[in-house]
């Protein structure tokens, strides 16, 4: 057998590098950057010829990432995209001008650091996570497609995120900061917000969504301190010219008359500081003419954030996992809906703040089913959730299955419709609005089922109509 026989052999498949990288994931995470360090001292320092746009905050970084990325790509950039968490699969952590990265590049770069991270061991050094093994991958990836910037979300925090090992930050970006993780990245918004400025470099452009005052001087502090520009969005000068639950038209700044396809109430502070980042990186230079910031807003899909995924019922599916961003959801709710019946199919982590989500959504609900989680570990059981929603809508009951609360939810809106059509019964006691919320980690399997069961109806993820 020759050489290259063998060595074909041995190339690792997808299916292995997941389980492998799986493996990994029991061993949890550690905040620092000592151990990512040496693991791409020991690939050659991947990310030392990449440029970052480097995203932090605690809510809407990733549709700051998605409108920023998309707007980038029109204008003829090769965009890196590293995100977290993922809603439809695994692979959209990594992307490339908005492509996934392939199962077979996924596996070929893991070969490559799963045997960096077995060259470390044998040294006696430590050993990585499995999120900084994920990020080594993606730096791999971006240097070997030549990217012009990748558009970098942080993990879990900021200043000892495994993200912020990056030294050639173009611009450092914060979306909204409120109270999330409490007690692992600080105990109050100010640690929080003290911790995420961590990712302000020396000379970089810092662009901020408007914040909390509080907020809002610890970053201007850091920037000035590390020599940086500084601008906020102005949401006074944000206009809303028309929006529903398909997107928001829009004016901001000397930009007149644009399309956002991202819905709900959050989006407004989202659009603001993305154009911000745009405005920014115009102004160092880096061209991004309009057509570009119009076609890349209108292009922008960001699947489990205020989700559109069908008509007949509406069925919507959000990523509300703390009180800041369920409050954002039940204004959205509220504005886009107001009167309709709403049919909620809820699960949540058990490490967050479930009740004060509970209390701000449940009340609007006519109907409540709660799930279990994929995450075994983390889901807070649809038992106890469901006792918790039981104070606030006394229609609520414990699906468990996310397959069973679908079926459910759908079932009951249709028995809803029905009565409407034989009563003809006004609009607003009529067809009801179904919601899935709460983790996003269970969102892309509420998708795909939408999509495999009733999927002439379906449309909004970014994918084809069946």
């Amino acid at each position: 057998m020759k050489k290259e026989d063998r060595r074909e052999q041995k190339k690792v498949t997808y299916k292995e590098a997941r389980v492998y990288l799986d493996e990994m994931s029991k061993y949890g995470s550690v905040l620092g950057l000592d151990t990512i360090r040496g693991l791409l001292r020991e690939l050659g320092n991947p990310q030392e010829s990449l440029k970052f746009i480097h995203i932090a905050g605690t809510n809407g970084k990733g549709s700051v990432l998605a409108y920023t990325s998309t707007i980038l790509s029109e204008a003829g950039y090769r965009i890196g995209r590293y995100v977290s968490p993922t809603v439809i699969s695994y692979l959209e952590r990594i992307q490339m001008n908005g492509r996934w990265i392939s199962e077979e590049e996924f596996a070929e770069l893991t070969e490559k650091v799963k045997e960096a991270i077995a060259r470390l061991k044998a040294a006696g050094e430590n050993l990585p996570t499995v999120f900084e093994t994920e990020t080594a991958i993606a730096f791999l990836y971006f240097r070997k497609m030549n990217c012009d910037f990748v558009v970098l979300e942080t993990g879990l925090g900021g200043e000892l995120d495994a993200t912020n090992i990056v030294k050639n930050t173009v611009c450092a970006v914060f979306a909204t900061i409120s109270r999330d993780h409490l007690g692992v990245i600080g105990n109050t918004l100010e640690e929080i917000a003290q911790t995420k400025a961590g990712i302000i470099k020396n000379g970089c452009a810092v662009v901020s969504a408007q914040q909390k005052e509080t907020v809002s001087e610890i970053l201007k502090k850091r920037a000035e301190a590390s020599d940086c520009s500084y601008r906020e969005a102005d949401l006074s000068r944000f206009l809303v010219e028309k929006e529903d639950y398909h997107g928001i038209r829009f004016s901001y700044k000397e930009y007149k008359n644009l399309r956002g396809s991202l819905a709900g109430e959050c989006q407004i502070a989202n659009l603001a500081t993305a154009l911000e980042v745009i405005r920014t990186l115009n102004a160092l230079g880096i061209s991004v003419p309009e057509t570009a910031v119009r076609k890349g807003l209108e292009e922008t899909r960001w699947p489990g954030r205020f989700t559109f995924l069908m008509e007949h019922p509406v069925f919507l599916v959000d990523g509300a996992h703390n009180e800041d961003a369920a409050q954002k959801l039940r204004m959205s709710m509220e504005r886009y809906f107001p009167g309709r019946r709403l049919i909620l199919i809820l699960g949540v982590f058990k490490d967050k703040e479930y009740e004060k989500i509970v209390s701000i959504l449940c009340p609007l609900a006519q109907q409540v089913y709660t799930v279990d989680l994929p995450n075994v570990e983390r889901t807070l059981p649809a038992e106890k959730l469901a006792e918790c929603a039981k104070k606030y809508c006394r229609q609520t009951a414990a699906a468990g299955r996310i397959e069973d609360a679908v079926e459910k939810a759908m079932k009951a809106a249709e028995r809803a419709g029905q009565r409407t059509a034989d009563s003809e019964a006004s609009a607003a006691d009529g067809e009801p609005v179904i919601l899935a919320c709460g983790s996003l980690s269970y969102l892309g399997d509420v998708i795909r089922l939408v999509e495999k069961s009733y999927g002439t109806r379906t449309r909004g993820t970014g994918k084809e109509e069946k």
